[in-house]
């Protein structure tokens, strides 16, 4: 532990974990690592539950530590089974129960629940592991000749139930073999990978470019998800992704400038030209489709200079939410340069933060009080300036002062310093706490800032509701037009079902509150119920001719992904309009 508990210390669980285990495919991460909370942290969720020691002196969930068994019949034929061998190679098709587990569940609490109970349901007949373009090509077509569902695994961090095969059918595996530099040019700042790279690999290639391109220089991908450990540059594209230095950077959208796709109607390429008027953008098009109209195969992205020596960190506090809002909206529309990560943390959030991340522990608490600002009301903003050396500076200076317009107390970089070390680490908390019980997970929306305050209040209303519940929230990826609402919500519940409906209860409000359901975490399975209503039932239907042009016998990633195939009853409309 690498802050060692003065008092009592639930027993972690941090023992080996058996590789074909059910908790070696729910576990997040890597294998032997885990993350524990800090002693005011689980002081602090004890005390809000209402919890005693005693009921962490052992663990009262499965740590899932048997092997993966289930008795589901591969509905393919024999002769299906052998085309697809003679396509990928005999080693490269697997029907064995922890290879059709492993690619069945993402990573929402609703698939976490369910592994850990050993609830085995939508896996796929049979996983492959595909290692070249071609092969994925020939393998779509087959399927498409043989109507057999098709499915892709990229990192696994789908929090939609984007992955699973409720179909059964063929999961595509691309971590593996499909994770290639196809080409890199530093003249046009492009490079195009094989859509199984993972965010690390993608990073540490352009980081490392000058070695392995003679480039001049050494580059970053800008694109930094939570999940970016973890997750795959082709789950980002298909998801519309953002990174939390997308503020500066831009989201996924904003990155990619051309694609390639396996579909069942053929290849389909879009050139990787800065800019065209040749009709709908079809880039755009096919992002976001989340398998629905082809496997992506490759993606050409923008890269960007990699300077960490001109980052510039900074924090402040402010008295209460209205105000932090009111700063950030200062900022993103003053035209004085964008922050890079631009994180405010509404009162709850701050709390737990200023726990998580030690704050208390030093002489800042002091300086809280003395300042008049009070817990329960206070917000922390965190944010960093990246780019060319007089760009940053500038941009952390405006910040400052608009921040001390607004009365915001500065607290220097140490603060976002302490977040950054976490910001890929703390997705580990989920497995430690959820040992014992305790259930946290995630859900997302973008916001326009006249509706800011109000969609925060109604939501966290809704989340709220629910006895002894922590409710954080921060804006994140913000624009001049607003942002993006981050709920993080800890609860103690076991039942997947009984979670189903809470995450339900929170998209209805959503919904009904007039924000975008979903800024950078994709629809899925599901978030689809909620999809037709948000668009409207005509331009829901451009979705579903794309779909049906794409793939005329619905059978990429079938079962209810974007809403598609789904029937009628099990639609939600919290607005009125269906």
């Amino acid at each position: 532990m690498p802050h060692p508990y003065k008092g009592f210390e639930p027993k972690w669980f941090q023992g080996e974990i058996p590789e074909k285990s059910y908790r070696s495919v729910f576990k997040w991460g890597a294998p032997g690592q885990i993350k524990a909370p800090r002693e005011a942290l689980f002081r602090d969720v004890l005390t809000r539950f209402g919890l005693s020691e005693e009921q962490f002196r052992e663990y009262r969930q499965d740590l899932g530590l048997d092997e993966v068994k289930f008795d589901i019949p591969i509905t393919l034929s024999a002769a299906q089974l052998e085309a697809l061998r003679a396509i990928v190679g005999e080693a490269q098709l697997r029907t064995d129960d922890y290879a059709r587990f492993s690619v069945a569940y993402g990573k929402t609490m609703y698939d976490l629940l369910r592994a850990r109970n050993k609830t085995v349901e939508n896996v796929p007949d049979a996983v492959l592991y595909p290692d070249s373009k071609g092969q994925i090509e020939r393998l779509v077509a087959y399927c498409a000749q043989e109507k057999i569902p098709v499915y892709v695994y990229g990192g696994g961090s789908s929090v939609t139930r984007g992955v699973e095969c409720v179909r059964g059918g063929v999961s595509l595996d691309m971590r593996p073999r499909f994770n290639k530099v196809v080409s890199f040019n530093e003249i046009d700042q492009l490079i195009t990978v094989e859509a199984g790279m993972s965010g690390p690999k993608l990073e540490e290639t352009l980081n490392n470019a000058q070695a392995l391109f003679a480039a001049r220089r050494a580059y970053t991908c800008g694109h930094f998800p939570q999940s970016f450990e973890h997750s795959s540059v082709g789950g980002w594209v298909v998801t519309h992704g953002s990174g939390q230095n997308s503020t500066y950077y831009g989201c996924i959208q904003d990155i990619v400038l051309g694609q390639d796709y396996a579909t069942p109607r053929g290849s389909i390429h879009t050139d990787s030209h800065p800019r065209k008027a040749t009709g709908p953008d079809l880039d755009q098009i096919l992002m976001g489709s989340e398998g629905t109209f082809g496997v992506l195969t490759h993606v050409t992205l923008k890269f960007f200079r990699h300077m960490p020596e001109t980052v510039r960190r900074f924090s402040y506090m402010f008295k209460d939410w209205k105000t932090g809002i009111a700063f950030a909206r200062d900022v993103m529309q003053g035209e004085a340069g964008k922050p890079s990560v631009f994180r405010l943390s509404d009162p709850e959030e701050t709390g737990v933060m200023l726990n998580m991340y030690g704050v208390m522990d030093t002489p800042l608490r002091h300086l809280f009080g003395l300042k008049g600002f009070k817990p329960g009301e206070m917000c922390l903003f965190l944010g960093f300036s990246n780019g060319e050396e007089g760009y940053a500076r500038n941009c952390a200076k405006y910040c400052g002062r608009v921040a001390a317009r607004y009365g915001g107390l500065p607290l220097t970089g140490l603060v976002t310093k302490s977040w950054e070390k976490g910001r890929f680490s703390d997705p580990y908390l989920r497995d430690t706490l959820q040992d014992f019980g305790i259930l946290m997970d995630t859900m997302e929306c973008s916001v326009n800032w006249s509706e800011m305050a109000r969609v925060h209040a109604e939501v966290r209303k809704v989340v709220k509701s629910r006895p002894n519940c922590i409710c954080m929230t921060h804006m994140s990826h913000v624009y001049p037009q607003g942002g993006n609402l981050y709920w993080i919500f800890i609860i103690l519940e076991n039942d997947a079902e009984e979670f189903r409906k809470f995450h339900a209860s929170i998209m209805d409000a959503i919904q009904k509150s007039g924000a975008s359901m979903s800024h950078h975490h994709g629809i899925g399975k599901m978030f689809a119920p909620w999809l037709e209503a948000q668009l409207g039932r005509n331009e829901h239907g451009v979705l579903r001719a794309l779909r049906d042009y794409f793939d005329p016998d619905h059978i990429m990633n079938p079962g209810g992904t974007l809403g598609l195939d789904l029937p009628e009853e099990e639609k939600r409309d919290l607005r009125g309009r269906l």
